[in-house]
């Protein structure tokens, strides 16, 4: 009867102890990429690198993009925001500052600078205001409580014309107001000028957008990580209709899997990219504690405070694709301070918020300079399109294996570059590693050049219509090469 009960039990027991072995164990869930964009900013895709690596983009400088030197502006001009309403409407609005009126206090006003091409930029002479005596500006905003760190965004399709830009600004005293336009020059208060959301800092750009992709409004603004005198910081709140949010939430950020190390995140810019919104590039600004200025150096600056010399700053990038997690694939600058003593002081090279299309196959982001100087300005940085970073094989070639996915669509499209002697192909594979007949490298015609986007083809045809749906996976194979990007298109 004993014996009965036992095998009983182990009968019981065995589908459990069964599915403990490597065969029952199941596969994750392929990955839906549908026909959105994938760019290498991230590990998202990536199951297996074999020789290659992930590289960040190098970024262009392209000079000045516009000089503070109007009396409303000058050496405390800051907090840009940058965005393409149309093919010929780019818009830069950004905090003029001409002087400290005392140590955390500033003459300020906010502004708004047009381009048709994201290169060349003007002042509009807008005649709103009167400021020095003149209404010949380009001043779109004078109540102090809302100058300093004025955040506009494009809202949704959709939206009536009357509101399609938005705004956020104002700090902890005021907490955030919401504002709308129908031209982004002319901007009322909404929800009757009471403040949408209030934190015990936001004093910083807080910025606002609507999330395609989480299919409600998503803000990232300024924390501190235990309290003033801790870290500075990004939180996150969500909205469904600007008005009502949630609690804000520190973000963690990883690199390699471990959160990053206890530093200054200042600004986060961040923004959905442009090509693929479902993903956010966060272009941030960081202020390390520390000059490294000699007192020479520091004699040859006109700053009127000597604070400024006792710290620096620095550019980075980073990515999330919703939620509280970013991933600092990059832990390097992405853009190195230049030489000269002037920019190497705190609040230089802060970056707008914002990156723009400005050529077929260039995108732009602007970074200030020389705080609190008499030659402040942004400059203009391009980089490659999909270029914040790539997937990168030496000389003596590697490989990459994609995490198994499924896709929709019949055509693939790669953004690629190679050297002259380089070259990229492609197969397709079963989850588990098997060559899918028809797929195979030594069809796929072989990538040598520089193309922003080109389709891949197996025996001579770019049609993958008998891939649509299935669970696959992508293996390339590279040589003194780089890909930039990746699309299903239908």
């Amino acid at each position: 009867m004993k014996s009965r009960t036992i095998l009983t039990v182990i009968l019981a027991l065995a589908p459990i102890f069964a599915c403990v072995t490597p065969r029952c164990v199941r596969a994750a869930e392929p990955l839906d990429l549908g026909t959105k964009r994938e760019i290498f900013v991230d590990d998202y895709l990536i199951d297996k690198l074999e020789g290659t690596r992930l590289v960040m983009g190098q970024a262009k400088d392209e000079g000045v993009a516009i000089l503070f030197d109007q009396p409303w502006e000058g050496p405390y001009s800051d907090y840009a925001s940058v965005m393409k309403v149309a093919d010929d409407d780019y818009r830069m609005y950004y905090r003029g500052a001409p002087r400290l009126v005392e140590r955390h206090k500033m003459e300020q006003y906010t502004c708004v600078a047009l381009s048709k091409d994201g290169i060349n930029w003007e002042r509009p002479n807008l005649g709103l205001h009167e400021i020095h005596g003149t209404k010949e500006n380009n001043v779109i905003l004078t109540e102090h409580e809302y100058t300093h760190n004025f955040a506009p965004f494009v809202d949704k399709p959709g939206t009536p014309k009357s509101e399609r830009f938005k705004a956020v600004a104002g700090e902890r005293f005021t907490g955030l107001v919401a504002f709308s336009s129908e031209d982004g020059i002319h901007w009322k208060k909404m929800f009757g000028g009471k403040p949408v959301f209030k934190g015990k800092f936001l004093d910083s750009l807080n910025i606002v957008f609507w999330s395609e992709a989480e299919k409600c409004y998503v803000l990232y603004g300024r924390t501190w990580l235990a309290g003033w005198g801790g870290r500075r910081w990004i939180a996150r709140a969500t909205s469904e209709d600007l008005e009502h949010w949630t609690a804000f939430e520190d973000i963690q950020i990883l690199h390699g899997g471990k959160d990053v190390p206890p530093e200054h995140y200042y600004t986060n810019g961040t923004r959905p990219y442009f090509r693929a919104p479902h993903i956010y590039i966060s272009t941030f600004g960081q202020i390390i504690d520390g000059g490294v200025l000699t007192p020479a150096q520091i004699a040859t600056l006109k700053i009127d405070d000597q604070r400024w010399p006792k710290a620096r700053s620095n550019a980075g990038l980073m990515s999330s694709r919703g939620g509280l997690t970013f991933q600092r694939t990059f832990m390097e600058d992405f853009i190195r301070l230049p030489i000269g003593a002037e920019n190497w002081v705190s609040r230089c090279y802060y970056p707008a918020a914002g990156v723009v299309q400005t050529g077929p196959a260039e995108m732009s982001i602007y970074l200030n300079t020389t705080w609190g100087q008499p030659t402040r300005s942004y400059r203009r940085f391009s980089l490659r399109l999909d270029g914040f970073a790539s997937l990168n094989a030496p000389f003596s070639g590697g490989t990459m294996i994609t995490k198994p996915f499924t896709f929709e669509g019949k055509k693939l499209a790669i953004n690629y570059s190679t050297s002259a002697r380089g070259h990229i192909r492609l197969q397709f594979e079963t989850p588990q590693g098997e060559v899918i007949e028809g797929f195979e490298l030594k069809h796929c015609h072989e990538f040598i050049g520089n193309e922003i986007e080109r389709h891949v083809t197996f025996h001579g045809s770019d049609n993958l219509s008998k891939l649509a749906g299935k669970s696959v996976r992508l293996r390339v194979i590279m040589q003194d090469a780089d890909l930039y990007s990746i699309q299903f298109q239908k």
